[in-house]
């Protein structure tokens, strides 16, 4: 065998056990809550961190005083919360053209905001911005007099019309249905948008992960562009939780957790289908980048750090039994081990950052062993 071959060999067996020796350290109690708070409050957002270190959790609380986005610093201790929705549920801080922003899908009120670092809003892409092919279409239909919880369909297409005494909706094969609002009978769906990012060349990515799983570009003065997904084939996405850009590839990809089918995948930046990423997972919520790694938030009860050859690399504060329940109280909670992850970021350092769905909530630190 010649040198030049095993000289080869030598450094693929070295990159193969750096990537096997990947390490975190669980870092306990590293969040302070807010003054006068047991905990920083009911979560089920997401978590990302500036370029100054800064850390920054979407908190949904009942409490003004917690609901928005609170800021911590480096070392874990609470500075300020900014007024934003409280119904902010995906969000992304991202430099572009040297400024540096927060791009936030709003669940409650159907929209996309862009705001400065101080909670000051940029821009705002309204429910009115996107296709009322997506944003209209409902599903009809009529609950059961004895179990109210049981509901019967009726049918589903466009909503063009909602009266008193009825809805009129476009079927997909273009013909009108009027549906008499008799007792019971209701209308549902239209968009429920969970995540956003933004591409290198500023187009932004927004997914209705609680919708139908659409993916809908604009560019960066938030006008409509494309949309992909969705739950037909070829990419058959079911509860598409959180979309990102992949930018550790050139060029950049769409990285989905598509949560309903217990899978990531990625595409390219037009939607078309370039492979899965993992399959059979504990349900992945959301995803972060830092160097060649990514670490994601299982929501079923694991934190995983996958290289860029799609290779599972590390487990973290995995849970002995399969959860997804933000009722898991303070006083049941194990240091280390996770309930329910929901976001998750890599920060400046490689170290990792989790917020768990949570009534209470909780964020989780893994430092990284250099």
């Amino acid at each position: 065998m010649s040198n030049r071959i095993l000289s080869l060999l030598s450094v693929m067996a070295l990159a193969s056990t750096a990537a096997a020796e990947v390490a975190y350290e669980f870092v306990p109690n590293f969040i302070t809550p807010p003054p006068g708070k047991e905990t920083i409050g009911d979560g089920h957002g997401e978590i990302a961190v500036d370029s100054a270190g800064n850390i920054y959790v979407s908190v949904q609380d009942k409490d003004p005083a917690l609901a928005g986005l609170q800021v911590y610093g480096k070392d874990g201790k609470f500075i300020k919360t900014l007024p934003l929705p409280p119904s902010l549920h995906g969000f992304v801080i991202r430099k572009l053209g040297g400024a540096e922003h927060i791009y936030a899908a709003v669940l409650g009120e159907q929209k996309v905001i862009k705001c400065n670092l101080d909670g000051s809003l940029v821009m705002e892409i309204p429910t009115s911005a996107f296709p009322a092919e997506q944003r209209d279409f409902v599903s009809v239909t009529k609950a059961d007099e004895v179990d109210p919880k049981k509901k019967t369909p009726i049918a589903s297409g466009l909503k063009i019309a909602d009266t008193k005494t009825e809805i009129t909706l476009k079927l997909a094969d273009g013909t009108e249905k009027k549906i008499a609002k008799e007792k019971g009978v209701a209308a549902a769906g239209g968009l429920k948008l969970t995540n956003c990012d933004v591409a290198p060349n500023g187009d932004i990515y927004v997914v209705d992960g609680y919708g139908r799983s659409f993916i809908f570009v604009f560019s960066a003065d938030g006008k409509f562009k494309s949309v992909f997904g969705g739950p037909d084939k070829p990419l058959a996405l079911a509860n598409a939780h959180k979309i990102f850009i992949d930018t550790r590839f050139e060029p950049a990809r769409v990285m989905i957790c598509d949560r309903g089918h217990k899978r990531m995948l990625h595409t390219d930046l037009a939607g078309n289908f370039i492979g899965e990423i993992a399959t059979e997972m504990r349900n992945p919520s959301s995803a972060s980048f830092h160097g060649d790694l990514m670490c994601v938030a299982e929501i079923a009860g694991n934190v995983s750090v996958w290289d860029k050859a799609n290779k599972r690399v590390a487990d973290l504060g995995t849970s002995p039994q399969m959860t997804n329940t933000p009722g898991i109280a303070p006083k049941d909670w194990k240091q280390g081990v996770v309930t329910s992850p929901h976001g998750i970021t890599f920060d400046n350092d490689g170290n990792i950052l989790e917020t768990e769905w949570n009534k209470w909530g909780r964020v989780l630190k893994w430092n990284v062993k250099k």
